[in-house]
């Protein structure tokens, strides 16, 4: 779908209900969106940065402030200071939505039922649980030791991919609670990145790729996903 079809996503029945879906947040969320205002090829900057700023809207204030704080990033300003969160989240592709120093992230426009999967972090977040089980925190608590990337390849009409994003950010969020923010959770938009799902021979979504290795199609399960992630672990 093009920007200008994504039109309806901003409407006041829209507002409402992100207004209920956001109300149970308790702390503030910082959210970096990372576009190109000169990038003529990046048809989902603009988009990407209107959706955030709407949710930012949508979700509870303390203090007269947002409890999603938006922070837009625009490699097209020319900015050396942008370039520089660019280099510090590892952000290499426009656009891309990412929280906890980008150990958490959308490469693309988080749409369609993706929306489901980005709020619902938002709030996790913000409540500080990660909604998993205390066996998976321990494991991730005890065992892991190395690094991982997270490759969740998605596309907007699938409605099984947010619950696959969920997972893995909270999984990558667990790891960063205990000091071991080594593990990278990256949602990928399938049609703005063709040349990652064709790498993956991606035939289905949601497909999830460990450290480059296509380990999961479909949504895994719990256990059977964090035991992968941490025998696939490239120990420091």
């Amino acid at each position: 779908m093009s920007e200008e079809e994504y039109a309806e996503l901003f409407t006041d029945e829209v507002r409402d209900a992100l207004k209920d879906a956001l109300k149970d947040m308790k702390n503030p969320v910082d959210v970096y969106v990372f576009i190109d205002s000169k990038d003529t090829n990046c048809n989902y900057c603009g988009l990407t940065k209107k959706l955030l700023e709407f949710i930012s809207e949508a979700a509870p204030q303390k203090d007269g402030k947002s409890l999603l704080q938006v922070h837009v990033e625009d490699r097209g300003s020319g900015d050396p200071e942008v370039e520089k969160v660019f280099k510090e989240f590892k952000v290499e592709r426009v656009p891309t939505v990412a929280f906890c120093k980008g150990y958490i992230r959308w490469t693309g426009a988080p749409v369609g039922e993706e929306i489901r999967a980005l709020v619902e972090t938002i709030v996790r977040l913000s409540q500080g649980e990660s909604g998993l089980s205390q066996e998976t925190i321990q494991a991730i608590k005890d065992k892991l030791n190395g690094e991982v990337k997270v490759e969740v390849v998605v596309t907007p009409s699938c409605p099984y991919c947010p619950y696959a994003a969920l997972l893995s950010h909270m999984v990558a969020y667990e790891a960063c609670k205990a000091n071991k923010c080594d593990i990278l959770s990256d949602v990928v938009e399938a049609y703005e990145n063709q040349d990652i799902a064709d790498k993956y021979q991606v035939m289905s979504v949601p497909t999830l790729a460990i450290n480059e290795s296509v380990e999961f199609i479909g949504v895994p399960n719990e256990e059977n996903f964090v035991n992968t992630i941490l025998e696939k672990q490239k120990v420091k």
